[in-house]
């Protein structure tokens, strides 16, 4: 007969201990149980107050903070609401003025009149979103950083707007229609580039946990911006200097506050301008950037600055239209190129000291993105080399493959590159074999 298991002891002591946290690193003992046949200890560890407030803080940051997001998540975040609080004291200031343009509180003021003002200002502003997003929509992607400064810079400019609106009544309506379609390019930019931020913040495939927490910081942001809209509205009421000196002070914080937030940024995704910084430190010193070096040398403002004329992407265009080459352009340019890229997804074309990426209609994102970093190669070769398609080949077969690993190695997304092509084409090259006689 096999031996039957031992019977519990009545002496035994068994310890529980209850840990609270939503991440495996980061738990903290709150209470152990003691029980034996005879006695029963209960111990709370740590201060009531920090579980509290630890409780309270899982309400606000993503789960598994901080390991779970990047290391430019909170820095960016503070700027950002710092920036959305400025947004929503000035709004108050803004909307005041709009209401009183529009007559409320007057006795002359119709229902009816007001009504189709505002009216006017929603249809322009979703207009203008439907327009925004028709021509500029699939760059949000590619130029995140410089998007979401234009869509703040687009709200201020909409809130001075109505702020002006009192001021010009017989314009009236035509200043608050502009106003709203300036909002509105901030409605659809700020979504967007907000989902690529988002994206870039997650570590764990926790981008809509990350995306509910940062709703629950606006709203306190909210509540805490309309509080002080109030209060500043208040203050100001019947002072139209100190309501423009507000208005302004609060504006130039909120530019400031967002340049610094961008700055904030490391994104590990390419574009053609971190492209471009990359590749010319690489032909340089052989080595690349991390992240966060090409954060501090990356081009954001939506303005061309002198210093930032002579990067290699604006020489580059990328998905050129073939009918827009001319007769004799195709027969001097293209067919003496094309011999070159005989096994490429591409064709690169030099015309006017610009390299055109002519792309096939069957090449992936691999392909997408080795064309815009040969394209880089021969801009950067243009008046330093007698043979330009010729080297920049040779530069690729050489180095290529090495340059890719050391973008990966420092984090960098290799995967694909973040800019929209619209026009493609399609080619066989068969070369023309001379009959003997």
């Amino acid at each position: 007969m096999e031996p039957l298991p031992p019977s519990p002891s009545n002496k035994a002591i068994i310890t529980l201990e209850e840990w609270n946290g939503s991440s495996s690193s980061k738990l903290s003992k709150t209470f152990t149980i003691k029980a034996s046949s005879s006695s029963l200890s209960i111990q709370r560890s740590g201060a009531r107050f920090t579980h509290v407030w630890t409780r309270l803080l899982q309400a606000f940051v993503p789960e598994g903070f901080p390991t779970s997001v990047t290391a430019d998540y909170v820095p960016f975040q503070i700027w950002d609401l710092l920036q959305g609080l400025s947004t929503y004291i000035r709004t108050m200031l803004s909307t005041q003025a709009l209401l009183s343009a529009i007559g409320v509180g007057e006795k002359s003021a119709t229902v009816i009149g007001a009504t189709f003002q505002w009216f006017l200002r929603d249809l322009t502003g979703m207009l203008g979103g439907i327009l925004f997003t028709f021509y500029q929509g699939s760059n949000l992607d590619s130029n995140a950083k410089m998007w979401r400064l234009v869509a703040d810079l687009m709200n201020d400019l909409g809130m001075l707007m109505d702020l002006i609106s009192p001021l010009f009544p017989s314009a009236f309506v035509i200043i608050v229609c502009l106003g709203s379609i300036s909002r509105s390019f901030t409605g659809v930019a700020s979504g967007a580039t907000r989902a690529a931020l988002t994206q870039h913040f997650a570590l764990q495939d926790n981008a809509a946990d990350i995306s509910a927490k940062e709703g629950s910081q606006e709203t306190v942001a909210t509540m805490i911006g309309m509080a002080l809209g109030m209060l500043v509205a208040r203050i100001t009421i019947g002072h139209p200097l100190a309501i423009w000196f507000s208005f302004l002070s609060l504006t130039l914080f909120h530019m400031y506050a967002n340049y610094r937030a961008v700055r904030c940024l490391a994104l590990t995704s390419l574009n053609p301008g971190r492209s471009s910084i990359l590749l010319q430190h690489f032909m340089k010193t052989g080595q690349v950037l991390s992240p966060e070096q090409v954060s501090s040398l990356e081009h954001v403002l939506p303005i061309q600055l002198p210093k930032n004329t002579n990067s290699l992407d604006k020489k580059v265009c990328l998905g050129m239209r073939v009918s827009s080459f001319n007769n004799m352009e195709i027969k001097e340019l293209l067919l003496s190129a094309a011999s070159y890229y005989t096994k490429a997804k591409y064709l690169l074309v030099e015309r006017r000291e610009i390299i055109n990426v002519i792309v096939h209609k069957d090449s992936n994102a691999a392909d997408v993105l080795r064309s815009f970093i040969h394209a880089l190669v021969l801009a950067n070769n243009i008046g330093k080399s007698k043979s330009l398609h010729s080297d920049g080949q040779m530069w690729m077969d050489s180095h290529y493959e090495i340059y890719i690993q050391k973008l990966k190695s420092l984090g960098w997304k290799t995967e694909r590159l973040l800019s929209p092509i619209i026009w493609r084409a399609n080619w066989i090259y068969e070369p023309l074999e001379e009959k003997l006689d």
